[in-house]
């Protein structure tokens, strides 16, 4: 697997050390060094998509060993900030509590400041990359055996004193330092303390250090080879970032969840404009019903209203002398509309070429304009007897082609 590691700087504008490095091959794909954590950015497409891992200074993280009560559960891990208060200068509060690895009742902790945290995450998100990992430095080194490991990154020195334990700093300060430490260690021990020397620094205190020189790599990649087998990650809790996968998820999730609304709604739509089709058909139905029993009073019960109908309408077409009571309705259309007199009652006699008919019109008037009308079309129109009805007059007509 491939994967960019950065180390950053205590402050943005520190140098970081970089490298693309795969683990498969063991091979260095890329590597350099950058002025501040500004240029950043440059390596946007290195990274690719290759997982990030940071590698920040130890000197600006705590770590130590806690000892809980037997059976220790979450209250007791909930506690430790306030275990270790007497041990932290300032605010609890400002502080970040990283959990590490546990051995029987000892608990590893990694303590850094919350700004501090959050600039280290401003420098990487500035220039565009997402951290998969936040690691101690020192953590990334080889751990040594049965002594410490030693590695020089630029101007600084790596020590790697145990599991989980380490220092880090500037080598013309921090090389007498290491000196004390193994002189203490010589007169604790009675041995001299050793150490895998992946620098060529040379140590000054033979008698007190036994330096074993490892192979000579460029620091980056020994870094990058310890992070693989680096499980701890200072983000947790509430500085764990949401990797590209899981965002990726969580957008499937939604547009799945999306689209399973839309077919819902779909279903609901054409559910509901069923019920207003067959609503509506119901009803036409209903309306088809009451025409056919207002214009065959006398016809019983019926299967299929088209064929009924149908056969209804080759009676009524069957005409005599050549006469035919739906064309000579058809000829009388324009009589009745413009006479504003509509029948009640129509009978034809087929063989008298004779439509019978009851109508109903507003006045006298209406009566006699419609018999000038059919007059006009060729009709012979004989009137019989008008009555006068609630403001209407209401007479029987005769009208032969």
């Amino acid at each position: 697997m491939e994967q960019l590691v950065v180390r950053l700087g205590a402050y943005a504008h520190e140098s970081v050390h970089w490298i693309v490095w795969s683990s498969q091959q063991n091979e260095i794909i890329a590597s350099g060094i950058l002025d501040n954590a500004a240029e950043l950015q440059s390596l946007s497409e290195r990274a690719g998509r290759r997982p990030i891992t940071a590698l920040v200074p130890t000197s600006d993280v705590l770590l130590k060993w806690v000892e809980l009560p037997p059976k220790a559960g979450r209250k007791a891990l909930s506690a430790i900030p306030y275990m270790l208060e007497d041990e932290i200068s300032g605010d609890i509060n400002q502080q970040f509590f990283a959990l590490g690895p546990q051995k029987a009742n000892l608990q590893a902790v990694a303590i850094v400041n919350k700004d501090k945290l959050k600039l280290w995450l401003e420098m990487i998100k500035q220039a565009g990359l997402v951290c998969d990992q936040l690691v101690p430095d020192v953590l990334a080194i080889p751990q040594a055996q049965d002594g410490w490991a030693v590695l020089e990154l630029g101007q600084q020195l790596l020590v790697r004193q145990d599991e989980w334990a380490g220092l880090q700093g500037e080598k013309e300060w921090l090389m007498p330092a290491l000196g004390l430490h193994a002189r203490q260690y010589k007169n604790t021990h009675e041995q001299a303390l050793s150490v895998d020397n992946y620098s060529d620094s040379q140590f000054d205190q033979a008698s007190e250090i036994d330096s074993r020189s490892m192979p000579l790599e460029l620091p980056m990649k020994v870094l990058a080879s310890g992070v693989a087998a680096t499980k701890f990650n200072l983000l947790q809790g509430e500085f764990k970032i949401k990797t590209s996968k899981s965002a990726g998820l969580k957008q499937w999730r939604i547009a799945a969840v999306l689209a399973t609304i839309a077919l819902f709604t779909s279903v609901v739509d054409k559910v509901v404009e069923q019920q207003h089709i067959q609503t509506q058909l119901a009803e036409l139905k209903s309306q088809i019903d009451s025409e056919y029993r207002r214009a065959f009073p006398t016809a019983g019960a019926y299967r299929d209203v088209r064929a009924t109908m149908e056969s209804k309408m080759k009676v009524l077409e069957q005409g005599g002398g050549g006469a035919s009571m739906l064309v000579m309705l058809n000829q009388l259309s324009a009589a009745f509309s413009d006479s504003n007199i509509k029948p009640q009652s129509l009978r034809f006699d087929a063989t008298r070429g004779e439509l019978r008919m009851q109508v109903v019109a507003n006045d006298f008037e209406s009566l006699e304009q419609f018999k000038r009308l059919a007059q006009a079309q060729g009709f012979v129109v004989e009137q019989g007897a008008i009555n006068n009805k609630d403001n209407q007059v209401i007479g029987s007509l005769a009208v032969r082609s």
